[in-house]
């Protein structure tokens, strides 16, 4: 990463909650925040792709000019601004007279231990939807989603990759090489299963579908079988 990079990243910190990613600025002026937040989506526009933003702006006192400039940069790069966290009292209510949410969910802990205890926000993008055909969601880390992966969707995750619904389209966990990463799903009726160099056949769909986990076995074969959720 060169040094802009590295100052980009410095100034606005970005990580995957329950409804889509949060940027959380620091103390810099907004033009500086808005700008390393720019840069960062730029670098990586496929992983911004179709993304929900919402951003943490802290004390910043923003006009209605300030955040409406900021969402037609988004929008530019397809990536829709949906909520302004702010401690400052202007900010939140410009926020709310552009229609923005003020307020942001974070899973409950109950159901964050649903899906497995070693999966926290900080390391994984949680995907609140049904990923429909054409849509492609990468992230440097865990994938949880909540809803279907239609045929013609991909997800392609260097963690392991969770899917409370069903799975029709390609996945891929441990894309970077990981061989101990898994794929999750309440069914598993893939168009193909991919985990690090490892890929599977085209999955026929189940009368009566089962969750299972697959994973790569002790021969090198990636392989299904029965994800007991108890």
């Amino acid at each position: 990463m060169n040094d802009f990079m590295e100052q980009a990243a410095s100034l606005v910190q970005i990580k995957g909650i329950r409804d889509g990613l949060l940027a959380t600025f620091s103390g810099a002026s907004w033009e500086e925040q808005w700008n390393a937040l720019v840069t960062q989506i730029d670098e990586r526009p496929s992983f911004f792709q179709g993304a929900r933003l919402a951003i943490d702006v802290g004390t910043q006192a923003l006009k209605v000019n300030d955040l409406v400039e900021l969402r037609d940069l988004l929008s530019e790069r397809n990536v829709a601004l949906w909520a302004v966290v702010s401690e400052s009292p202007l900010t939140e209510q410009t926020a709310q007279l552009l229609g923005l949410a003020t307020r942001i969910s974070k899973p409950r802990p109950e159901e964050r231990r649903q899906f497995t205890e070693t999966i926290t926000e900080d390391t994984a993008l949680f995907v609140n939807k049904t990923v429909r055909s054409g849509t492609r969601i990468e992230f440097p880390g865990h994938i949880v989603v909540v809803g279907d992966i239609n045929p013609g969707a991909e997800i392609v995750a260097e963690g392991n990759v969770i899917v409370w619904g069903r799975v029709r389209g390609m996945v891929h966990a441990g894309s970077k090489g990981d061989r101990s990463a898994y794929i999750c799903a309440l069914d598993l009726s893939a168009n193909q299963l991919r985990i690090a160099d490892e890929v599977s056949a085209m999955l026929k769909p189940q009368k009566d579908p089962q969750p299972e986990i697959a994973s790569i076995n002790d021969e090198g074969h990636l392989q299904a079988e029965l994800w007991r959720l108890g």
